[in-house]
């Protein structure tokens, strides 16, 4: 799917990218699967601003996507290949031979016609969902279940796919898209193929318009207030830690780089065989 450029006949038009949006076939959501998305301004229930930066946008409708494709040997027909607003991979419809409709996440190549199927017996192609001991080693995956039966969680972003390199001794080891190998059950689910929509990420807004419409405020930064509202404020002239010998922080005082905000002794480290860094993790 290629992105749409623009002549420069206004200066935010200069860098603007929009999606064709050419692999859409439907353009109304099923009314069956979407629900209202209320929008909270980044403020929980006492009404205090907990999440900066939120606030306004275009309405939007929640649709419900079915990452647990929990009915096994039925084949299913895709009928419609959807936007979404609030991810950034499309949706495929899905019509099941009993009449049932349900989304899930299209896969790169996955057309209208298509039949999909889910269960241990399926076959690996792409759209399918099945154990990852039933997947051939070396294959593009996503939509991968972490426990058996949770539904997936990893990798579900467009044009991301992880590898799944071996399967031994009850485990899977899986290559995720940030380099990070990790071991997961081999009773897991995971659907075959890559996320569509790989151009996502030569979308450029272009102007903080489109930024609003995404219900994205703006925010100052801390290097650009005053001591008494950021810890990062002041100093004479521009400074990259706010003059002085400051850290770089949120306005709490806690470390913005730096500071490793993973728990030394998390209880899924000893899942990890090698980090992000490529550095092979060290379970005490």
């Amino acid at each position: 799917m290629p992105v749409k450029t623009f002549r420069p006949l206004t200066p935010s038009l200069r860098y603007i990218t929009v999606a064709d949006f050419s692999e859409i076939t439907k353009t109304e959501p099923e009314r069956s699967l979407v629900e209202t998305r209320k929008k909270t301004g980044g403020r929980n229930c006492y009404g205090r601003i907990t999440a900066r930066g939120i606030g306004g946008g275009h309405k939007q409708k929640i649709r419900r996507v079915d990452f647990k494709r929990n009915k096994h040997g039925v084949e299913a027909t895709v009928v419609a290949i959807e936007y979404d607003p609030c991810r950034s991979a499309r949706l495929a419809l899905l019509q099941y031979a009993d009449g049932e409709k349900r989304y899930i996440i299209a896969p790169l190549g996955l057309q209208v016609g298509a039949k999909v199927v889910s269960g241990p017996d399926a076959p690996p192609e792409v759209g399918n969902f099945l154990p990852l001991k039933r997947i051939p080693v070396g294959m593009p995956i996503h939509n991968i279940e972490l426990l058996p039966g949770r539904g997936g969680q990893l990798v579900r972003a467009a044009g991301c796919s992880a590898t799944l390199m071996s399967v031994a001794d009850g485990y899977a080891q899986i290559k995720l898209p940030s380099g990070e190998i990790r071991k997961v059950h081999e009773n897991c689910y995971a659907t075959i193929g890559q996320v569509g929509n790989p151009e996502h990420e030569n979308v450029v807004l272009g102007k903080a318009g489109r930024s609003r419409h995404l219900g994205i405020r703006p925010i100052t930064r801390g290097v650009a207030r005053n001591p008494v509202d950021h810890p990062n404020g002041g100093g004479q002239g521009k400074s990259k830690g706010g003059g002085g010998w400051h850290q770089l922080t949120s306005p709490w005082g806690l470390l913005a780089k730096g500071l490793r905000t993973r728990p030394k002794r998390k209880y899924s480290n000893r899942f990890i065989l090698v980090r992000r860094d490529g550095r092979p993790m060290k379970n005490k």
